[in-house]
């Protein structure tokens, strides 16, 4: 089952936010969310110890679309660089599925 990849940039000091359209791998139809469990991280790298956790929000989950959000303090916090990331979900059957992974890159800001 291949995993979306979608890289994004994130501006240091500001408010981000993104939209994702969430399919499923197999079918490629819209991934109907009802009902389930929706995670997103940033590492460093994939075996950092730390990271930061999105919020995330499902509006209409019949749709699929997922907002992935952080705050200019958040943002403020990062270190300019190549981030990784990705989106779980976890299904009302409780499997645990990768919807997305990417790439973030953060930027640094001028304006403070």
């Amino acid at each position: 089952m291949a995993v979306f990849v979608s890289n994004i940039v994130i501006e240091q000091g500001f408010d981000f936010a993104s939209t994702f359209q969430l399919e499923d791998t197999v079918t490629n139809d819209i991934l109907d969310l009802t009902d389930y469990t929706i995670e997103s991280k940033l590492r460093k790298t994939y075996t950092s110890s730390t990271s930061v956790s999105f919020t995330v929000t499902v509006s209409t989950p019949q749709n699929g679309q997922v907002l992935l959000s952080l705050t200019p303090a958040q943002t403020a916090e990062l270190k300019e660089g190549r981030y990784v990331y990705d989106i779980k979900g976890t299904r009302p059957d409780g499997k645990v599925i990768k919807v997305i992974e990417g790439s973030a890159l953060v930027r640094p800001g001028v304006t403070r």
